[in-house]
């Protein structure tokens, strides 16, 4: 009788704290779909400018976001290039190569590297700014590929560790069947153990994206302006969505000003949404299809 009046508390005490929690979601987006709506249009983005001219980079947009969301992509694109390919092979080395105490060391080192806050990040890479600017070429200030850097280095732990934990999850039998038919251990992990936990790598990388593209602290100490316009090089200043929001929200003068703000807010949402929309759509896919090969 006492177990199933604790069983019921604690069914209701969940039920309540899920309603809190979707509540307060359904809150926030709801907030910025009604304050940031009415803001979102060709004209918030390209201002002025024609969008085919804007597009093909003949004439700068002032005053929209384009040169912003330019900045985004950029970025992203940079961050993720420099953190897949080292991120993925460290994922591999620690669950297919690393001894038990290896494996265990750096496990915990990229669990604590991820609850580093991204502004110690950022003053990682502002010092490292300062240090390649006075001793190897005074050229250097805090840019693209400098923001990039440190993001990449913000968002490392998680690829390294969803690759891991991808890996490490899949069943025995899926591990055991290439080499009892003649496969290498290399030719095990890309043709058969890579492609069957590809599900779950590719949600920690879309979620690394969605992590680049939002955060604030790290490009607002290693290069993000307000008024850069699209970048040039990776060695320029550039405009990024987040800090453009920051920027509006601490700096406005007027309420179309403002709502402007909201509207970035949203777009924003809205390329968020959409990543881990594509992440869930391609660990679905994956998890059907791969069941079937074994």
């Amino acid at each position: 009788m006492a177990n199933n009046c604790w069983d019921k508390m604690l069914k209701i005490f969940s039920w309540i704290c899920t309603f809190l929690l979707v509540t307060a979601v359904f809150m926030v987006i709801g907030f910025l779909v009604v304050k940031g709506y009415k803001a979102v249009s060709l004209e918030l983005i390209f201002a002025d400018t024609r969008p085919f001219d804007a597009l093909l980079l003949k004439r700068q947009v002032f005053g929209g976001l384009f040169p912003a969301m330019a900045g985004t992509v950029s970025l992203v694109v940079l961050s993720m290039g420099f953190a897949l390919p080292l991120g993925l092979a460290s994922g591999i080395f620690l669950a297919e190569y690393a001894p038990f105490r290896v494996k265990w060391f750096f496990s915990l080192l990229f669990d604590i590297l991820a609850g580093i806050p991204s502004i110690v990040v950022g003053l990682f890479g502002f010092s490292i700014t300062i240090f390649l600017h006075h001793f190897f070429s005074e050229q250097i200030f805090p840019c693209l590929l400098i923001a990039s850097l440190s993001l990449s280095f913000l968002v490392l732990p998680y690829i390294i560790r969803t690759t891991q934990m991808s890996l490490e999850s899949l069943p025995l039998q899926v591990r055991l069947t290439a080499p009892c038919l003649g496969a290498t251990k290399l030719e095990n992990i890309f043709l058969v153990l890579l492609p069957s936990s590809m599900s779950g790598i590719i949600s920690g990388i879309v979620l690394a994206i969605g992590r680049c593209a939002e955060d604030t602290a790290v490009i607002m100490l290693t290069g993000a302006v307000a008024t850069a316009g699209v970048p040039k090089s990776i060695f320029s200043s550039f405009e990024a969505l987040p800090f453009y929001i920051y920027y509006m929200a601490s700096e406005y003068t007027d309420h179309s000003e403002l709502m402007q703000g909201y509207g970035a807010a949203l777009i924003l949402l809205i390329i968020s949404a959409g990543l881990f929309g594509v992440s869930y759509g391609i660990k679905n896919r994956f998890a059907t299809k791969i069941p079937n090969r074994f």
